[in-house]
């Protein structure tokens, strides 16, 4: 009868053990996952804390943003629209497209999605282009201009000349970062950083119970981006930050410079101090068209907007008149 006893004990303890096993890995905290891959030509990856993996959602989320907004996709809304092309724009290309009117207004045309025909001629955009001369930028700045295109209610885009072509790339990224954080936190997700090309939003917590860190590049000639080297480690959560700059996407052409940066007013890549951009704001897609400006209008013009504008926060790095680097930042940065 002892044994029984004994036996009976065991079982039960056992089963008591496997019980408090099972309700402890219940109980766990999930853990963070990543995922990553290609899209715009450039890395995503996306770190967040979840039981779930949700890869497949992220790809199949950005599959569809790239069937609106990237110029490279021949059968994307944005391309037919560009072939002038009878369609309804999606709900995607709508948002970016009054985004970018908003931002446009606000910086006096220093963002403008209608500089692709420019953007492509110096080589930076979709198509390929070769070196223009001054007359081929004169009849191109015809074709440009925010206030020559507009979208009516039903999603019907008018371009008063149809030789005109948007490219959305200085803002459709940071707003691919704000969809999958979007679609993330649909799922549940509290904690996550979602990093698109440097384009970045960041929610809750690190893996580590602290606030995410992102780093901000020195502005090193670095066209193959191989260069690690930080200026500055910003400790940040819930908000959006994006850097623009112009030293990776660049060319020499009889020994000058041009990068990729093109000025909406003069049609020719910007020629100043003003290195990198970062802004901080609510959302990416705000943070990123914002920076991308910034890179237009140079650092005084720039800082003094960025101290303007309550919504965003900005960071500069610039070059003095010896080539040495500095840097500037609004005062809530």
């Amino acid at each position: 009868m002892e044994k029984k006893h004994r036996r009976n004990f065991m079982w039960l303890a056992i089963f008591t053990l496997a019980t408090i096993g099972i309700l402890a890995r219940h109980n766990a905290p999930a853990p963070y996952q990543k995922a990553s891959g290609l899209i715009f030509g450039t890395m995503y990856s996306v770190t967040y804390q979840s039981k779930t993996d949700l890869k497949a959602s992220i790809d199949s989320m950005l599959k569809v943003f790239d069937g609106s907004l990237s110029p490279f996709n021949d059968t994307a809304t944005i391309s037919r629209i560009n072939r002038n092309e009878p369609v309804i724009a999606d709900e995607l290309f709508a948002t970016v497209f009054r985004k970018s009117m908003e931002v446009s207004e606000a910086t006096n045309g220093a963002f403008d999605i209608t500089v692709a025909p420019l953007v492509n001629a110096w080589g930076f955009g979709f198509k390929q282009g070769s070196f223009p001369d001054s007359m081929m930028v004169d009849s191109l700045l015809q074709l440009t201009g925010y206030q020559k295109v507009s979208m009516n209610e039903q999603g019907e885009v008018t371009k008063q000349d149809e030789r005109m072509m948007l490219n959305c790339s200085a803002i459709a990224k940071g707003y691919a970062v704000d969809v999958i954080a979007n679609l993330l936190k649909s799922k549940g997700v509290k904690n996550m950083m979602v990093d698109i090309g440097g384009e970045v939003v960041v929610h809750g917590k690190n893996p580590k119970e602290k606030k995410w860190r992102i780093g901000i590049n020195k502005p090193v000639d670095d066209s193959l981006a191989t260069n690690q080297e930080l200026e500055r480690i910003v400790e940040i959560t819930d908000a959006a930050i994006a850097t623009s700059g112009n030293y990776r996407n660049f060319y020499y052409n009889n020994g000058k410079k041009y990068a990729h940066t093109i000025d909406p007013s003069t049609g020719y890549p910007v020629q100043h101090s003003l290195l990198s951009a970062t802004v901080v704001a609510n959302d990416c897609m705000t943070a990123d068209a914002y920076a991308t400006a910034f890179m237009v209008m140079g650092v005084e013009k720039a800082l003094e907007m960025a101290e303007g504008n309550p919504a965003i926060e900005a960071f500069f790095i610039f070059s003095d008149e010896e080539g040495d680097l500095q840097t500037c930042q609004t005062s809530g940065f």
